[in-house]
């Protein structure tokens, strides 16, 4: 860790900064287990760059996620210590391996933490995604919503680069349009990961701990579809201990597709054409539903 970036988290934390091990990064962020005066653990992402006029201050959105969905008292997240521009500083989780019974009791409180709903759909501060911006603007109808603040921001950012033709943003826009007839009965807003594929819940513990956040208040689905688009271990029981604690509405497994479009079109952005076809595809599922 150079000097800079160690002062900076002196400045953070107090005098508390023994030691900081390097575990990486993505994203352009490196990231650090540090040691704690008094034994405890914590966990440090530093920007690669300097983050000063950047107005997607993904850290904030992360920080303000994090203790909003702790604020539930539901699923498990890892407590922030210290935030700012380019740093953030939480808890250190430590991870095993996944069971059954854990992933049941991941379900349950799964299932509780959306229970504690949202004031709408959207959220009080700006959202990021792996570095996009998310757009979070308040509204109280779900599908117009998905379409405006998930869908079509990302089939212009793909279409711009072009990741995406003319022929498969038609196809996007024909099923963000087609958002209100396949949504399913109107929910409340639930209070969701937002990003929460397998990689972000960390076992520890016998609970299943959330982390790096896309947290807003949205549909309930949109987190089982993620946890089903990327494998989670013992899926099967995370949903039935889920639908045991919040029964489902009808066929939403065939709604899979609509609330899986949004995180797909985001890997597009990212990743590039690798992803095309796989969101094409939960698009044409979407028309035929």
């Amino acid at each position: 860790m150079d000097r800079a970036t160690r002062t900076r988290l002196e400045q953070l934390l107090g005098a508390g900064l023994l030691a900081a091990q390097s575990l990486g990064g993505a994203h352009g962020v490196r990231h650090y287990r540090l040691e704690l005066a008094g034994g405890r653990s914590a966990f440090a992402k530093i920007q690669d760059q300097d983050p000063s006029g950047n107005e997607h201050d993904a850290f904030a959105a992360e920080a303000h996620g994090l203790r909003w969905l702790g604020e539930a008292g539901a699923a498990p997240v890892p407590a922030v210590l210290a935030s700012d521009p380019a740093c953030l500083v939480t808890d250190w989780i430590d991870t095993g391996r996944p069971t059954p019974e854990t992933a049941r009791t991941f379900g349950r409180e799964l299932a509780r933490l959306h229970a504690a709903g949202a004031a709408s759909f959207g959220a009080p501060w700006p959202g990021v995604i792996a570095g996009l911006p998310l757009p979070n603007d308040a509204a109280d109808s779900w599908p117009d919503w998905y379409a405006a603040n998930r869908l079509l921001p990302y089939a212009r950012i793909a279409s711009d680069a072009g990741t995406l033709g003319p022929a498969d943003i038609t196809l996007i826009e024909s099923a963000a349009a087609r958002s209100a007839d396949v949504a399913g009965p109107p929910e409340r807003p639930s209070r969701i990961h937002g990003d929460c594929w397998s990689g972000n819940v960390l076992w520890s513990a016998g609970r299943g701990w959330l982390i790096d956040p896309a947290a807003h208040g949205g549909h309930r689905e949109s987190d089982l579809a993620m946890l089903a688009l990327f494998g989670a271990p013992f899926l099967d029981q995370i949903l039935a201990t889920y639908a045991e604690t919040a029964p489902l509405a009808d066929g939403w497994q065939t709604r899979i597709p609509l609330h899986q479009l949004h995180p797909l079109l985001v890997h597009v952005c990212l990743f590039g054409g690798s992803y095309r076809e796989a969101a094409v595809s939960a698009a044409r599922a979407v028309l035929a539903s």
